[in-house]
């Protein structure tokens, strides 16, 4: 196993760190290397295996070849998606605080290797720390050398700024952030066309994740073999878990993509709070599924853990102990999910308001037997029913709390 912090959250770039401290620990020489090949890069970031870690684990290569394939003589977008309003998820708000420069040359290679002339960073508004780290950062490379050489490459049309997310949950959404991007409130749009094609003011655009982006520039200056090397088994890479609830030591840890759950939840969270004993794991935030403990010899990546009925999601790791009300706990994120509809699709405002509101009536000892049935019949129609993932995320963890735990469900009814 590798060390902790050794990748993505190295010492030595943590936010206070100048340009010239990054530039002293290799940073700028993967820029430089996309810049005499892009196409190398693209193969690389393919063989390597380098996937999404905002939740959907599509292979980032894809998604950058869509670009690459996209001809036009116009501008083309990146957004670095760090929008992370979902409860239980914060990894990315580290990495933009305490690692910026890692983030800027990651977009800027992907920049130069896709042809995209205009980087957005979209960060969401609450954090002013990782907004005053993005600025003071941004103007370090554009006093810089390596900026000049890539605005060359773009002739001279290299755009760098930093965008203040809405604040919404659903702003996170790919679409959405274009919609916000242009002004717009963050409504989900409908696809086809898909981003690639017609993305920012209609102009081909990249979405990736901050933690994506990240690993870019360790990537391409080690190589594919290295990054491959540093998962277990045959994930590849690391991954940043953001551990919260019934644990000693909570956080963010950078863990090898493949370290099984025990071993995050107990060596590097210290086990549980008062000795408890686990109960369940809220893997990838609220929007997606449950382990239990008959689950912690589960490896943590997506091939691994969607084995199990579940899913990594952001890595987003909230446990919970024995002694806390599943039913009550599902209550609560379904009416987040509820509150942060954005109205748009009636089968999703109106379905997670419904289930809201039979949930907490089954958790406060007023539900029947026909309210559980109702919940059923709920989480077979209303997938699906939406323009984004709000509603499937909302059904995707009541329907899991249905599959593990139907007996709480049971005994919590009047009849």
């Amino acid at each position: 196993m590798i060390k902790l912090n050794q990748v993505l959250l190295h010492e030595n770039i943590r936010f206070g760190a100048d340009f010239q401290r990054w530039l002293e620990v290799g940073g700028g020489e993967a820029l430089r290397k996309a810049l005499s090949d892009p196409a190398a890069v693209l193969e690389m970031v393919k063989e390597a295996g380098l996937r999404g870690l905002g939740g959907s684990g599509f292979p980032a290569h894809i998604k950058w070849k869509f670009l690459v394939d996209k001809k036009t003589k116009g501008d083309k977008y990146l957004i670095c998606n760090g929008n992370e309003d979902e409860p239980g998820t914060f990894k990315d708000r580290v990495l933009i605080e305490e690692t910026p420069h890692q983030l800027i040359e990651g977009a800027l290679i992907a920049a130069v290797t896709t042809g995209i002339n205009k980087i957005v960073f979209y960060i969401n508004p609450e954090l002013d720390r990782a907004h005053a780290a993005m600025e003071e950062a941004l103007m370090q490379w554009r006093e810089s050398n390596l900026y000049d050489l890539v605005n060359e490459h773009t002739g001279g049309r290299l755009e760098l700024r930093i965008h203040r997310t809405s604040g919404h949950y659903i702003g996170g959404e790919e679409t959405a952030a274009i919609e916000s991007v242009e002004g717009k409130f963050p409504f989900p749009r409908g696809k086809p066309p898909y981003p690639a094609e017609s993305g920012v003011f209609g102009c081909p655009t990249l979405i990736n994740n901050m933690e994506t982006l990240c690993n870019v520039s360790h990537l391409v200056r080690n190589g594919a073999r290295w990054f491959k090397d540093l998962g277990v088994g045959e994930a590849t890479g690391t991954k940043i878990f953001s551990l919260s609830g019934d644990v000693l030591k909570p956080g963010v840890y950078e863990l090898p993509m493949g370290t099984p759950l025990e071993v995050l939840i107990f060596e590097y969270g210290g086990g549980m709070l008062l000795g408890k004993e686990l109960k369940a794991v809220f893997t990838g935030g609220p929007s997606n599924t449950i382990l239990t403990k008959e689950d912690l010899d589960v490896n943590l990546d997506f091939e691994s853990v969607k084995e199990r009925r579940s899913a990594l999601g952001t890595g987003a790791m909230i446990v919970i102990s024995e002694g806390t009300g599943i039913v009550k706990r599902v209550a609560e994120y379904v009416n987040f999910f509820a509150h942060s509809s954005c109205g748009q699709c009636p089968p999703c405002k109106s379905g997670t308001y419904y289930i809201s509101m039979l949930l907490d009536k089954i958790d406060t000892g007023r539900g029947r037997k026909s309210d559980l049935d109702a919940l059923k019949n709920l989480s077979e129609i209303l997938p699906g029913g939406g323009r984004c993932h709000l509603l499937d995320g909302a059904v995707k963890v009541l329907d899991s709390s249905l599959y593990h735990f139907m007996d709480e469900y049971e005994k919590s009814l009047r009849d």
